[in-house]
């Protein structure tokens, strides 16, 4: 009997290339898990538009699957619910799944491609869920927006601006408005993601492509703040440098911002620390990734929240079309005659 294989989508500087490899059958300790859906996320797009990474590589760490082999000793998942061949569970990122290089073994340490091999599910984290593919492949970044949200440290009542209306702004949202938000304003695009904002609970949405001015942005921010003093937290979740110096502007005197959309080097920005930072009295957070704690916890809330996030995944790719799903989230978020909010890529195996 021949070594089975399979496919797998492999960035090669800015190209895009399926390849095969070999299934390698899961060492004591580790899993083999039959991908279903690996969600295309901003740091996906931004490594593969600014090319940091000098190999080629599988991306993509959004994912969820179904169990094909568990090796030797894998008998639970990491909270201790017992596991079996065809369970589904989700995956975190945390020890190198969608960052090693394609080219060496056990290979298939990547989301993009028919299967997954777990190789260290002591840092590799997996749990098990019963929630639909569709939803479940939200873990990871609704992971990350738990992590954005706590930074914040929202007080009942708060007014709070997100910045972004990518998959993490989105979701920050909604933990916002859980978390004990009054009033939450949305400032990002294009109209198919501000509507979704609208239903995981913005009061106000503001299209940066019909307020093109950020002058003009920042006078409906605060006009719609108590007293037009500003907003007590604004996080940024867009991963574009203005943003930053324009979200400081939204804030009330002593408020908060948090930066949470610069996982990858984009480059910097003019800062007068005086008159932007100081004078505001504020107080500045920044978060990277997430810890377990936040993993865990967004399972359930997905969970309790499941209704509200259906249609989130707007996009179901083949492995032959990722290129399709950098260039839509690279340009217009247009994709298929729909606007783009979460792209997914389909593992393809029935």
């Amino acid at each position: 009997m021949g070594t089975r294989t399979a496919r797998a989508t492999v960035m090669s500087g800015k190209d895009f290339e399926v390849r095969e490899y070999p299934i390698v059958d899961p060492a004591p300790g580790t899993v083999l898990v039959r991908q279903e859906l690996g969600g295309i996320c901003g740091t996906d797009l931004h490594n593969w538009e600014f090319q940091h990474i000098n190999h080629d590589i599988i991306l993509g760490h959004e994912n969820v699957g179904v169990i094909e082999t568990l090796g030797e000793g894998v008998e639970t998942d990491y909270l201790g619910n017992p596991v079996k061949v065809g369970d589904r569970i989700v995956l975190s990122p945390s020890g190198g799944l969608g960052f090693s290089p394609a080219e060496e073994a056990p290979y298939l340490r990547g989301g993009f491609s028919e299967y997954i091999y777990l190789s260290n599910p002591s840092t590799n984290m997996f749990l098990k869920t019963d929630l639909p593919p569709e939803i479940a492949v939200l873990a990871e970044p609704a992971a990350c927006a738990a992590h954005c949200m706590s930074r914040g440290k929202i007080e009942f009542g708060d007014t709070v601006v997100i910045q972004g209306t990518g998959p993490i702004g989105l979701l920050a949202l909604n933990w916002a408005r859980v978390s004990g938000a009054g009033r939450l304003i949305v400032v990002g695009g294009p109209p198919g993601r501000l509507e979704m904002a609208k239903r995981l609970g913005a009061d106000l949405t503001i299209d940066i492509s019909e307020v093109p001015d950020p002058e003009e942005r920042k006078r409906i921010v605060r006009e719609n703040t108590p007293q037009g003093n500003g907003a007590d937290v604004v996080y940024e979740c867009t991963g574009f440098l203005a943003a930053i110096p324009e979200g400081l502007d939204y804030i009330r005197h002593s408020g908060t911002y948090v930066v949470y959309g610069h996982f990858v080097d984009v480059g910097s920005f003019d800062c007068n620390p005086n008159q932007m930072l100081m004078r505001k009295n504020l107080r500045l957070e920044a978060g990277w990734g997430f810890e377990r704690k936040h993993f865990i916890r967004a399972i359930p809330m997905l969970e309790k929240h499941a209704s509200l996030f259906e249609g989130f995944v707007s996009h179901v790719l083949p492995l032959e079309d990722v290129s399709k799903g950098f260039d839509a989230l690279h340009g217009s978020y247009h994709l298929d005659g729909k606007d783009a909010i979460k792209i997914a890529v389909k593992g393809g195996v029935a």
